[in-house]
């Protein structure tokens, strides 16, 4: 991330950070639409409202375009990487 801003204190919790983990090991797919819903290893994940989060910080994305509803393979943004980097808050 940016060093002129902070790191979002969801995105460095150990359940954020295990999801972009999963991103980047290339485990997820996402619902495309307003609030993307996650699946990981083809199931839902536990947490959508921090899946939601991190879509709307933009730490992850769609790989590629599709219409609402379309499943596609999720990706970390450079933000996304960024914040792996930083690891989980210590909280």
């Amino acid at each position: 991330m940016s060093t002129k801003q902070p790191v979002p204190p969801l995105a460095a919790t150990y359940r954020a950070q295990a999801i972009l983990r999963a991103v980047a090991a290339g485990r997820v797919r996402m619902v495309l639409g307003c609030e993307p819903d996650l699946f990981i290893d083809g199931l839902a994940c536990c947490d959508q409202a921090t899946a939601h989060s991190l879509h709307h910080l933009g730490l992850i994305c769609p790989a590629r375009p599709g219409g609402v509803g379309d499943l596609v393979t999720a990706t970390l943004t450079a933000d996304g990487v960024d914040m792996i980097q930083v690891g989980p808050s210590a909280a």
